[in-house]
């Protein structure tokens, strides 16, 4: 049986990544940081390896066995070229046979977001690739931007009135498990959003109904939302590339939606409604 290395395993898309590769019967290795201790919440399924992005002395044994990789940057890290490409070069020298990289939608017009780079990069190595492109998380609605929607009731975020086309985490993750033990995916891009594409002020009404209580978007300018992040203890790297994808929000060039990930899993994909929902406690 192949050994499917997992980046990122205990955040909210490589832990769903690890959950539906479980269920779809695979050998899941999942790297954790050397200091973690893991939570092991898959009945001893899954085994951990120590993984430092800033360690190569961890990218040998981590990727030895390895044959197919799901590769995701951790979003504190902008310097693509000093932590991940001796991972990317690691994979080939390990003979990976494919590496699944957690890109960003559009990244291969837009040559300031790290995840360009990255693809490049991994372009370069020969390695056979599948690159997901999924559009704005709605998870971010619950993890990054939650304190603002539970404390202030507020959207806060600086993208306008342009469109985006939302995608849950748990499509996006359901769709890499399954490019990465189905064959025919290699040396492939999908671009994934969800079914729809929603301005915030659409997205504001949705949870005011669902939790019953008024949310609202009140549209900060750039300036006003880098100091509520840096507020809430954000480094201005992170801040930086979170400004970058919400101008381009702004713009109307988010809004766009492919029929990718509903194709790939054969239904619909989650609808804002239901993962408002689905977390309605986290804001309550």
């Amino acid at each position: 049986m192949s050994t499917i290395l997992v980046t990122g395993a205990t955040g909210n898309v490589g832990s769903e990544v690890v959950r539906f590769l479980l269920q779809d019967g695979a050998n899941v290795r999942a790297a954790i940081l050397p200091t973690q201790k893991p939570r092991d919440t898959f009945n001893g399924r899954v085994a951990y390896v120590p993984f430092d992005f800033g360690d190569k002395a961890t990218h040998t044994p981590a990727l030895d066995g390895v044959t197919r990789m799901f590769l995701m940057r951790p979003p504190a890290i902008s310097d693509t070229r000093r932590y991940i490409d001796p991972v990317i070069a690691q994979a080939r020298a390990s003979g990976v046979s494919q590496i699944v990289f957690l890109s960003l939608l559009g990244a291969e017009k837009n040559p300031v977001v790290p995840h360009a780079g990255i693809e490049k990069s991994i372009l370069a190595s020969g390695v056979p690739y599948t690159f997901l492109r999924p559009s704005f998380f709605m998870q971010n609605l619950s993890t990054t931007h939650r304190a603002d929607i539970k404390e202030y009731g507020e959207i806060y975020v600086p993208a306008g009135k342009g469109k985006t086309s939302f995608i849950d985490v748990r499509d996006i993750a359901a769709v890499a498990a399954k490019t990465l033990v189905e064959d025919g995916h290699a040396n492939k891009a999908y671009p994934l959003t969800g079914d729809v594409a929603l301005d915030y002020s659409q997205v504001a009404l949705i949870f005011s109904a669902v939790l019953g209580r008024r949310i609202t978007y009140p549209n900060p300018s750039i300036l006003a939302f880098a100091r509520r992040m840096r507020q809430r203890g954000l480094n201005w790297s992170y801040i930086g590339v979170m400004i970058g994808i919400y101008t381009t929000a702004k713009l109307g060039m988010a809004g766009g939606v492919t029929d990718d990930a509903h194709m790939l899993l054969g239904r619909p994909t989650i609808t804002m409604q239901q993962f408002v929902q689905d977390y309605r406690d986290c804001w309550l």
